[in-house]
C-alpha cells in the first residue's frame, strides 16, 4: 500500500550507502529519458501517449456524465469482520509497534520532496474526477498525501484504506488541514486485497504508490474493479521497472530484494502497467510513462485512469 510504498526512509537509507550509484543512474535514467520522450505528448489520458499500452474507442471519457451517487459509502460489516480481517492477517502479518510508528513518521515527514515533483500528475488526475465522482476510495491512503486535492471535489465522501493502523492519526489530521470535515472522510485497517465494501459501492477509486507493494496485484485489481460502479473509475500513479536493457533497470534488479526489506514490501522491478492493462476494465485503461529523473532508481513511472 502507499504506507509500504515509496518513502524516503528507505531512500535514505540506500543514499547513504549508494550516493555515488545513485549519481550515475540519475545521469542514466535522464539520457534514457530525453530518448524516450521525443516522441510522445505530454497530455494526459490520450491513446497515443503510449504506443504498447492498449486504449478503448468507445469515448469513454464521459465515463461519469450521469452519476446517480449515495450520500455514504457502504461498509459491509460481515465483509469486514470475517474475509477482510482474516486477509489482513494473512497478507500483512503484524509487525512491531515501533516499526508501525517508525514508518508512518517517515511517511509524514520525508515526502515533501516527491510530493512536489509528482503534484501537477496528481492534479491532472484528480481534476477528471471534479463534478463527476462523489463516493471515493483511496487504497493505502498511507499519511493522506493527496488530502490536498479532496476539497475540489463537490460532496465527496471519502473512505481510506491503510493496513498500518498508525496511519490514522496522521491521515485524519491531514484532512482537517485540507478542510475536509469529519464526516466526510473514514479510515479502515485493510488489505487492498480485501477491501470490505459492497460491490459497486464507489465512484472512484484512487491509488498512489499502492501496487508496487501488494501481496497480490491482480487481487488487488480485481478488488478495484468488484467495488466500482459502472462507469465508475481507477486513477493512478505508480513507480514501475525501468526498461530492459538500461543501466536504471540492473540496478534496480540488484537492489530489489534490499528494497523489499526496508520498504515494507516495495517492490522495484514491478511491470504495474502491464498488470493494469492485463485486469481488462470494461471500459479499458489508458496508461502514460513518464520518467522523473531526480528520483534516481525510482524515476519510472506511469499514470493515468482505468475505466470500469
Amino acid at each position: 500500500l502507499h504506507s509500504s510504498c515509496f518513502l524516503h526512509l528507505p531512500m535514505t537509507i540506500l543514499h547513504l550507502s549508494l550516493s555515488s550509484l545513485i549519481s550515475s543512474i540519475t545521469n542514466s535514467a535522464s539520457r534514457d529519458s530525453d530518448r524516450t520522450r521525443k516522441n510522445k505528448k505530454k497530455n494526459l489520458i490520450t491513446k497515443d501517449s503510449v504506443s504498447s499500452f492498449s486504449s478503448c474507442p468507445c469515448g469513454r471519457r464521459h465515463f461519469i456524465g450521469a452519476v446517480t451517487s449515495i450520500p455514504f459509502i457502504s461498509i459491509s460489516p460481515s465483509y469486514a469482520t470475517s474475509s477482510s480481517m482474516d486477509d489482513l492477517k494473512r497478507l500483512r502479518p503484524p509487525k512491531p509497534d515501533w516499526y508501525e510508528e517508525l514508518f508512518a513518521w517517515s511517511m509524514n515527514t520525508e515526502m515533501e520532496s516527491y510530493e512536489k515533483e509528482i503534484s501537477g500528475y496528481k492534479m491532472k488526475l484528480f481534476e477528471s474526477l471534479v463534478g463527476k465522482a462523489e463516493k471515493v476510495l483511496e487504497i493505502g491512503i498511507g499519511t493522506g498525501p493527496n488530502f490536498k486535492y479532496y476539497p475540489t471535489i463537490p460532496k465527496v465522501s471519502l473512505l481510506g484504506v491503510d493496513p498500518n493502523p498508525k496511519m490514522e492519526s496522521y491521515a485524519r489530521k491531514s484532512a482537517a488541514e485540507a478542510g475536509l470535515k469529519p464526516e466526510e472522510f473514514s479510515f479502515i485497517r485493510a488489505v487492498a486485497e480485501s477491501i470490505p465494501l459492497e460491490d459497486a459501492s464507489v465512484d472512484a477509486v484512487v491509488g498512489t504508490l499502492v501496487l508496487c507493494s501488494v501481496s497480490d496485484v491482480t487481487q488487488t485489481l480485481n478488488e478495484i474493479k468488484r467495488i466500482l460502479r459502472p462507469g465508475g473509475v481507477y486513477i493512478f500513479i505508480e513507480h514501475v521497472a525501468a526498461e530492459d536493457g538500461t543501466f536504471l533497470r540492473l540496478v534496480q534488479n540488484v537492489l530489489d530484494p534490499l528494497q523489499q526489506v526496508v520498504a515494507d514490501g516495495c517492490h522495484l522491478t514491478r511491470q504495474t502497467g502491464d498488470y493494469i492493462l492485463e485486469a481488462r476494465f470494461n471500459g479499458g485503461a489508458d496508461i502514460i510513462k513518464v520518467s522523473l529523473p531526480s528520483l534516481a532508481y525510482l524515476s519510472s513511472h506511469v499514470y493515468g485512469v482505468a475505466y470500469n
